[in-house]
């Protein structure tokens, strides 16, 4: 080899090794751009599921204490009616009808001790329901039995329509002034709210047991 051809060959030899990659090349040319490198994506750590906070239990409402009590004429009466009892407050509501009066006329009206209208007088009533040993009196002023109610009055066609709300009294509770189980009367005349026992009011015309709905 002469000479010369040795150094083409040195001087090829150097020229390469100078064109590394990513550098211009002696030419001028720029050199090939690289892709950039796509970072991966940083996945955020999952949040921790929160379990849902116990909601409070929704109170269940106590449903209300109903009781009837049918009222049937005693002997030598036409006094008949349905009534219901109802929780109210702090007392017991009473409505409904009774019929079979004659009319225009007040009545006395009572809760009686004993729930037994067998009697043909209904005396098997015994007499007011009074757990507080009171004297008979004005169910809206003073003291009185827990059993006495207003008067009531039957219009032209000989109907009394109830509805009355008895104060102190329960339903179905079990308490000394529970009165399911006794009875409702009806009495021939006018309760004069004085006369003791029971306010002068008559014959009872009429008897029924306050029995649960």
């Amino acid at each position: 080899m002469s000479v010369r051809t040795l150094s083409i060959l040195i001087s090829a030899l150097l020229l390469g090794a100078c064109n590394r990659p990513g550098q211009a090349p002696d030419d001028g040319t720029p050199p090939a751009a690289t892709p950039p490198t796509s970072a991966a994506p940083v996945e955020s750590a999952p949040s921790a599921e929160r379990s849902p906070e116990p909601q409070p239990a929704t109170p269940v409402a106590e449903p209300a204490r109903v009781a009837r009590a049918d009222l049937q004429p005693t002997e030598g009466n036409t006094a008949t009616g349905s009534l219901e009892l109802r929780a109210e407050g702090d007392g017991v509501r009473i409505s409904g009808r009774i019929g079979g009066l004659a009319p225009d006329t007040v009545h006395g009206f009572h809760i009686h001790e004993t729930g037994d209208c067998s009697a043909p007088d209904a005396s098997s009533a015994g007499g007011h329901f009074n757990p507080g040993s009171d004297p008979h009196g004005n169910p809206a002023d003073g003291p009185h039995h827990a059993g006495d109610i207003p008067n009531q009055r039957s219009d032209a066609n000989g109907n009394a329509d109830i509805d009355v709300l008895v104060p102190g009294i329960e339903l179905g509770t079990g308490s000394s002034t529970d009165v399911e189980g006794r009875a409702l009367i009806l009495h021939a005349e006018r309760d004069d709210y004085t006369s003791q026992p029971s306010g002068n009011s008559g014959a009872r015309i009429a008897c029924g047991v306050i029995g649960a709905s």
